[in-house]
């Protein structure tokens, strides 16, 4: 008897063995059935929920261990500190920071939220892991050692490293890989701001840049186990405490319209002075030969000196940004601290020290709106309701301009409140923040980051798809059926017409276009110089242009 019994587990052992590796194996040769997938896609919810709220904890330890308080009284903490310990931490971490970027980063630059939308356009839903890891660290430090950015962008990229780990390991084709970035980004948003809704819409708004139905479901079951993660380990709680304000409904809207408008402006200003930050930053390196490594730290010392008189700058902003919408700032302190916020965003980001630009936005926001709510309260004080709701519209319509996310901004502060008046003041007021910032800047600072790297992801996919097509694997190679003439492909190329095998059809349409000959010579480094090994015909290049932009039209009305 015991005998049969051990043969019967011996055999059963052996082929739940059997059916694993042949499971997996199906897995990664044909990719993952709906209902698989929608396991994965809880799995990488799961984990990335997990990254979020380890991300969140890490700075609180963190800050208790270096200012000797956290984020929700770090402001009020830091202003009864010496100025030297304010002065030195952000250059220490500066320090840091430059030296993890500088070993684990071909270009010591921290990985951002720009380059996970970047990933999913062209990269077939992966992203650099060990370049994303080092920037998660980096971020870490900066957002613990005095730095002024945000931590969603961290975390969002956590969530992408370990979607395209999973990617990998599946063997994953660009929709799924796709697809699984989008969970993880919707799930590290949703464990961030406890806003399983706002998640999943951010992913799709954002990252995909679609509203696919394929997508919605895995995204949906991928945010909600981010939320349910959030709210096991940190407890149901939300961003902030909010205040419940009332609106006199009706008559108060033209006043958000107003605020929308100045939202927008200010959003595009402080997409401004990043920008012309960073090329300042671009400049002094190259005139001083400074050492990239160094970078971070210089800026250190500028955000340490700011944060001598305005300590308000230092880390994510949790107090600051819940004073102002409790009301619990003056007028002229919520003015000056927009300009100063914006000046600290600009340093930290042209420092190249790591983090997001979600918090600082909503920061911004939320000051922008609280000065507006003064003003406008105290011209129509019989009509207006609390300054705390102005605050509010005004930290949504600004995110909303800054991130590009209208819909999913919207739904975070409707599931931080509950109240659908105060929804509907919000959604008047990012609406039209949103439709000036992004006649102002290039759609919004994530797509303007990504322009000014030279991918047209704005543009469309027409635009962006050349890139992603290599000359490559379009080559007709010599002696081939097909094949172009060795004496007219020498000819080109003693033109100076030719293309490389590492080249796009990015390079090869305008130039099939501009020399109007039917194929162009394509060459190889080789040991006497550049070799011919073929041709790219413009049939060809122009038949693969159309399949990537159906296969795109497919994915996205799927």
């Amino acid at each position: 008897m015991r005998r049969a019994l051990a043969t019967w587990l011996s055999g059963s052992w052996s082929r739940g063995c059997d059916g694993a590796a042949s499971g997996w194996a199906t897995l990664r040769g044909r990719g993952p059935g709906k209902v698989q997938f929608w396991l994965i896609a809880l799995v990488v919810g799961t984990c990335a929920g997990l990254g979020a709220v380890g991300f969140r904890q890490a700075i609180v330890v963190l800050q208790e261990l270096i200012y000797g308080e956290n984020d929700t009284a770090l402001a009020s903490h830091a202003a009864g500190l010496h100025w030297g310990w304010i002065v030195t931490i952000p250059i220490l971490g500066g320090l840091v920071v430059g030296w993890i970027l500088h070993l684990f980063t071909p270009d010591g630059r921290a990985r951002s939220v720009a380059h996970v939308i970047e990933g999913a356009a062209l990269r077939d839903g992966r992203v650099e892991r060990r370049a994303g890891l080092a920037s998660t660290a980096a971020s870490l430090i900066t957002l613990c050692t005095g730095g002024s950015t945000g931590r969603e962008g961290p975390v969002i990229h956590i969530g992408a490293v370990i979607s395209s780990w999973v990617s990998e390991r599946i063997n994953a084709d660009g929709i799924t890989g796709r697809d699984l970035l989008g969970c993880a980004a919707a799930a590290a948003v949703s464990a961030s701001f406890n806003a399983p809704i706002a998640g999943a819409l951010f992913a799709l708004e954002v990252i995909l840049r679609h509203f696919a139905v394929h997508a919605f479901a895995p995204i949906v079951i991928a945010s909600v186990s981010g939320a349910v993660v959030s709210r096991l380990l940190v407890g149901d709680v939300t961003e902030f405490m909010l205040p419940h304000p009332t609106l006199a409904f009706y008559v108060e809207l033209p006043a958000f319209m107003i605020l929308g408008l100045l939202s927008g402006l200010v959003a595009a200003v402080m997409i401004w002075g990043i920008f012309a930050a960073e090329d300042l930053g671009d400049l002094v390196q190259e005139q001083t030969r400074m050492p990239r490594w160094l970078r971070p730290a210089v800026s250190g010392a500028l955000l340490g000196i700011l944060a001598i008189w305005f300590p308000h700058i230092i880390g994510v902003g949790y107090e600051t940004t819940s004073n102002a919408l409790t009301g619990d700032l003056m007028l002229w302190q919520a003015m000056v601290f927009v300009v100063i916020k914006i000046i600290a965003v600009a340093l930290t980001v042209a420092g190249r020290m790591g983090g997001g630009v979600f918090s600082p936005s909503l920061m911004v926001g939320a000051l922008t709106g609280l000065a507006f709510g003064y003003v406008a309260t105290a011209i129509f004080p019989t009509v207006s309701g609390a300054v705390g709701l102005y605050a509010l519209a005004g930290m949504g319509a600004v995110a909303a301009a800054v991130l590009g996310a209208p819909i999913s901004t919207t739904l975070i502060v409707f599931e931080l409140t509950g109240d659908w008046q105060t929804g509907l003041a919000v959604m008047v007021a990012v609406s039209l923040s949103s439709s000036l910032c992004s006649r102002l800047v290039d759609r919004s600072f994530f797509l303007a980051q990504i322009e000014r790297r030279g991918v047209h992801l704005a543009a469309g996919p027409q635009a962006y798809l050349p890139a992603t097509i290599s000359v490559g694997r379009l080559t007709r190679l010599r002696g081939g059926e097909g094949s172009a003439s060795d004496t007219l492909c020498y000819e080109l190329i003693e033109q100076g017409v030719f293309l490389r095998r590492s080249d796009t059809l990015e390079t090869a349409l305008p130039m099939l276009d501009r020399v109007g000959e039917s194929f162009l010579p394509v060459v190889t480094a080789g040991e006497d110089g550049d070799e011919l090994i073929g041709a790219i015909f413009h049939l060809d290049a122009l038949k693969a242009y159309n399949r990537a932009l159906a296969e795109t039209a497919r994915e996205e009305h799927s």
